[in-house]
């Protein structure tokens, strides 16, 4: 039921076009084909997340259970899904400097990484020869464009792909566990990621693969940033002594217990849920019915969404957003610090009751600000 997002420390596109240009604060991460004056041009885009933030994660919040980890990029622009597109996904070989130019600069700015260069234009160059174990990088086109794992002597898993095609939902998703887990063990060195076209279509002469795959990058003024998501599942359903039951009506009211309304980003939530029935049994009692607590059904989730967007920020899982019980009644935790400050958040619960599945979404809003 936990959920943990990082966000990148750097990033920047490398483009063919533009061999010495920097894009380390550019809004948008490319990795598109395209033919211009009968050349072939391709870019692609590293990104970097601090070994900090990976080892913090994983010593102090997961706390040795199992979990998965999946590197998510939203899109901003993508055209000409004609043909279905893959995206590769490769640990990067080599260290890079993220730079401070945008694409086009005029002229262009070229302090950080680019086509050619790892660090800076007169600096180190990406290698196109002589690889240590297990690199690689291109061997058709322009040369440059970085180096990376390919995992096929390693036996690590860590070469991921993603197919697009014009239906398909156009974010990136893309489960890079085993890669976190080479990095956490120093099995390879953490460099960050390499997001390209497949190697078929790169480079191709070939007007079917002119795709072009533009996603918002940290330097986004959106609220869609790129993030490593972390999840694992610490799911327990233990009422102890509690004399409190299920509840076995689905006409139920739901509030979030002790909801203080704004939290700091970088602060960490046990939300507790009151469940009381809107219709209580009648009873001779001399406390009202309306204040007895009870748990929500076992299968019962929560999800996220931006409250002005609608859109899911931790959508519904079976595994991962189950929500919890103990003595005093349901909980779950959310960690601001994977939440944009200065916006309102609503949670919703979805339980299954009687044979009929309920999703509450009423008055259980908060905001993150800024710490």
């Amino acid at each position: 039921m936990a959920i943990y997002k990082i966000f990148p420390s750097k990033d920047a596109t490398l483009y063919t076009e533009y061999p010495t240009m920097n894009t380390g604060l550019d809004e948008i991460l490319e990795a598109s084909t395209y033919i211009k004056n009968g050349d072939d041009q391709v870019s692609r885009y590293l990104i970097q997340f601090t070994n900090n933030d990976i080892n913090n994660i994983i010593n102090n919040r997961v706390s040795g259970s199992s979990f998965k980890t999946y590197l998510k990029n939203y899109k901003a622009i993508i055209t000409g899904l004609n043909l279905d597109t893959t995206l590769e996904i490769y640990p990067v070989s080599g260290s890079w400097g993220m730079g401070t130019g945008k694409f086009e600069d005029s002229p262009i700015t070229d302090n950080g990484t680019s086509w050619t260069w790892r660090d800076y234009e007169g600096g180190n160059k990406w290698s196109t020869s002589s690889f240590s174990p297990y690199v690689t990088a291109s061997f058709s086109g322009t040369t440059g464009g970085g180096t990376w794992y390919t995992g096929s002597s390693l036996g690590l898993n860590i070469v991921q792909t993603q197919s697009f095609s014009y239906s398909d939902p156009l974010d990136l998703n893309v489960d890079v566990t085993n890669t976190v887990l080479n990095w956490y063990s120093s099995s390879i060195v953490n460099d960050g990621f390499i997001v390209k076209q497949y190697s078929t279509s790169e480079f191709s002469q070939n007007d079917a693969n002119t795709t072009f795959m533009k996603f918002f990058s940290i330097d986004t003024h959106t609220i869609y940033p790129p993030y490593l998501e972390f999840r694992w599942n610490d799911y327990i359903f233990n009422t102890g002594s509690s004399s409190r039951t299920i509840t076995t009506t689905s006409n139920i009211l739901l509030s979030l217990d002790s909801n203080i309304g704004e939290y700091y980003s970088g602060s960490i939530q046990k939300f507790r849920l009151n469940v009381a029935q809107k219709y209580p049994p009648r009873t001779y009692s001399t406390s009202s019915g309306y204040t007895v607590n009870y748990y929500l059904p076992q299968n019962s989730t929560y999800a996220v969404k931006d409250t002005k967007t609608n859109e899911y920020i931790i959508d519904f899982d079976n595994t991962y957003t189950r929500i919890s019980a103990d003595s005093t009644g349901n909980h779950f935790t959310l960690y601001m610090d994977g939440f944009e400050p200065e916006r309102y958040y609503t949670v919703l619960i979805k339980t299954t009751i009687d044979g009929s599945t309920l999703i509450h979404d009423q008055d259980l809003t908060f905001k993150v600000v800024n710490g």
